[in-house]
């Protein structure tokens, strides 16, 4: 159901609110924002005119006459002009500190629409290199190649004689290597291929180059690990652009103790300015999911955390299966290839034991701890919330929001799960990307076959069934902005449109007013801090977000080219555009 019949306007009345209880005299604010169009998201998706902000929070909400009346000598003024504003938006799932290394150390593909493209920005960046200096890269899709093809061994070979290379895909579960790498890591024809993982092969059986989920460790094992000023100059990268695009919180996945150590460092010199809730990477194997089990066990659990609500050790992330791009998710059918062809009968594999999953998930419940689960294949997806109702059931615990992220292709069955165990115990939510169905959608389409793409992101039926999610961007499998996801999750367009421009279908599309609420206050809650962010309300962090449209009255379509004016974060001013229209100036009240 639309929240569009919420679409209103408070009076004083219903909206202005003493910042202290008992009917103590209001807080003179330090900032206050007028004339402005505010989207607060709040229970009844109200909206108001003006905002008051004291040390770093919002201390009232309601018209631009109200608000004024607050003001005091030292107050800023921000005056909207009319414009938009919104809480600042939350991605629920993407690897900033991994992808600002890269984007600033790394040969970035993501913009190649050829093979000759790519291999052209190789030889560039080989030409800079000393003999056997690696060579490492990222964000390459044959979806988005007019060749619809993988890169290859043999493409680079010509280019890299004396350099080995490694080029990850965009998806992060596969990646390219040439034959003086493939060489390095003693991987022929003869090499077989590890456990859930693949070595991709040409018809005489020789390694093409491609190697698929675990595979691609035997590469990765040899590449040269970021150093702690590439992660703190990486993270800092990523929060510049965050601001950029009026982005305040972010859930970052699958990370390591380096990667905690550049936050942290961060967070000690007073530069982080995002909020950031992180996922240990908790590995295959008991011993290593104990492993993480103790890195989180010596730091708060959330909703507790290190700098006022800056820094969180949010729990353990595992994989059940791997890519919807490389056809290794775990499915109850064959994949297809090509839209409609069958892939023989390759329907994926687990990325984890099943039952070392468990064991897993239940060691992790017991102790308290918030697990995310990787999961995009339907059958991975049964299996996972499967064991979230196993362990849930043994040990009853309401609120660690366990969570499936991805889920791109949940079952009836676990659909009904889901709502269930939300109900229940606060857990199971999807941690979903609809730019998916966007950026890697081409290639999507024609992995998951017709029938399949129709229940692709099923956000209208979460919707109807009582699931509530929370959307994200999997940065740099996606570009981060949060309006691309709000977009997607409205019009389910592909980026080339290879199968047509809605090979996903439109029964499944949703309202701006609930894609938005996916990216702020159901997001907020995944980072247990919903109490914090994620609406525009008395007693919340000032994290704002400032936009030249209006997203509830605007074209959906139009969506995807929102433009940020200006981010607050903490009630502090992190970004303006030059250009912008938005003034802010001191006043001066006279009585």
């Amino acid at each position: 159901m639309s929240l569009s019949s919420h679409f209103v306007f408070h009076s004083a009345a219903g909206w202005l609110f003493l910042a202290l209880a008992g009917g103590a005299p209001a807080q003179t604010p330090d900032m206050i924002l007028i004339h402005g169009k505010i989207l607060t998201v709040d229970a009844k998706d109200s909206v108001v005119e003006a905002v008051a902000i004291a040390q770093g929070k919002i201390v009232a909400v309601g018209s631009t006459t109200e608000i004024q009346r607050r003001a005091g000598p030292a107050t800023q003024v921000v005056d909207l002009h009319g414009l938009t504003a919104t809480p600042g938006l939350i991605d629920t799932h993407g690897h900033f500190a991994a992808s600002g290394v890269d984007e600033l150390f790394s040969v970035v593909l993501n913009d190649v629409q050829r093979v000759s493209e790519a291999v052209e920005k190789i030889r560039e960046k080989a030409v800079t290199l000393k003999p056997g200096e690696w060579l490492v890269g990222a964000g390459w899709d044959e979806g988005k190649l007019a060749e619809r093809r993988y890169l290859l061994a043999s493409d680079l070979d010509k280019v890299t004689p004396n350099n080995p290379v490694w080029l990850m895909h965009t998806t992060g579960h596969y990646g390219v290597a040439n034959s003086y790498a493939l060489k390095l890591a003693h991987i022929t024809a003869s090499t077989p291929d590890p456990p859930a993982g693949t070595i991709d092969r040409d018809a005489q059986g020789n390694p093409t180059g491609v190697l698929k989920e675990s595979a691609k460790d035997l590469m990765m094992s040899l590449t040269p690990s970021p150093t702690p000023d590439q992660w703190r100059r990486g993270i800092l990268h990523s929060i510049e652009g965050l601001h950029r695009e009026g982005m305040t919180a972010v859930k970052d996945p699958d990370i390591t103790q380096p990667m905690w150590d550049a936050y942290h460092q961060l967070l000690s010199e007073k530069k982080l300015d995002e909020r950031i809730f992180v996922l240990w990477h908790a590995g295959a194997t008991m011993e290593s999911a104990r492993q993480a089990l103790a890195q989180i066990s010596a730091l708060p659990k959330p909703p507790a955390s290190l700098g006022d609500s800056l820094l969180l050790s949010g729990g353990a992330k595992i994989y059940m299966d791997g890519s919807g791009g490389a056809r290794t998710a775990w499915m109850h059918q064959p994949w297809n290839k090509n839209r409609t062809e069958v892939d023989g009968t390759n329907v994926g594999y687990p990325a984890t034991d099943p039952q070392i999953y468990r064991q897993m998930v239940r060691m992790f419940h017991q102790n308290g701890v918030h697990v995310g689960t990787h999961a995009i294949g339907d059958r991975a997806i049964d299996w996972v919330v499967d064991t979230y109702a196993e362990v849930l059931k043994e040990k009853p615990t309401r609120g660690l929001r366990h969570s499936i992220i991805h889920c791109n292709l949940p079952t009836d069955h676990a659909i009904a799960v889901m709502a269930s165990l939300q109900k229940q115990f606060d857990a199971a939510y999807p941690e979903a990307q609809a730019p998916f169905m966007w950026w890697i959608g081409d290639t999507y389409a024609g992995n998951f076959g017709t029938q399949r793409s129709e229940r692709l992101e099923p956000f209208k039926t979460w919707l109807a069934k009582g699931v509530q999610w929370a959307g994200g961007s999997d940065y740099d499998v996606t570009p981060f902005a949060a309006r691309y996801g709000i977009w997607a999750s409205l019009e389910r367009e592909t980026l080339k449109g290879v199968y047509g421009k809605h090979p996903f279908g439109t029964a499944e599309d949703i309202d701006v007013h609930t894609a938005l609420r996916s990216y702020t206050a159901w997001a907020a809650r995944q980072l247990f801090l919903e109490d914090k962010i994620g609406t525009i309300e008395p007693g919340k962090e000032a994290d704002i977000a400032v936009w030249d449209r209006d997203l509830y009255t605007m074209p959906g379509a139009d969506i995807k080219n929102l433009k940020c004016e200006m981010t607050l974060f903490a009630g502090r001013v992190v970004y303006q555009d030059a250009a912008s229209p938005i003034a802010i100036r001191p006043i001066v009240i006279r009585k």
